[in-house]
């Protein structure tokens, strides 16, 4: 992959992550009680939600720099949610999805470097 490939990549990556990231951490902030498995009201898909959510968004903050790291930091967290939400047979947000573009593109162009 030339030099020039790779750098689109980087920053098409690291454009939808800051758009993500802008958009992400209000509605995190604004969920009221952004702390997984202190409000016994909330059921475990909920908590794992609370405990995925901030993974994803440091995961998009971090491949900024580290974009292994960063993938893995949103891939994770991501599957996990997912696995719980299919055994508790609760949904988890699908609008999660969206950060797998920037994970898939940190991955690229850290395994192309």
């Amino acid at each position: 992959m030339t030099p020039k490939k790779l750098k689109k990549i980087r920053w098409t990556a690291r454009i939808i992550a800051l758009l993500i990231l802008a958009l992400g951490l209000p509605f995190y902030f604004g969920y009221g009680n952004p702390l997984p498995f202190v409000n016994s009201e909330y059921t475990l898909a909920e908590n794992v939600g609370l405990t995925a959510f901030p993974l994803i968004l440091l995961g998009l903050a971090l491949g900024w720099k580290y974009e292994k790291l960063g993938a893995y930091l949103i891939i994770i967290p991501m599957v996990v949610g997912f696995v719980v939400g299919i055994a508790t047979e609760a949904d988890f947000p699908s609008v999660f999805l969206i950060a797998l573009v920037p994970a898939v593109l940190y991955l690229m162009a850290a395994y192309k470097n």
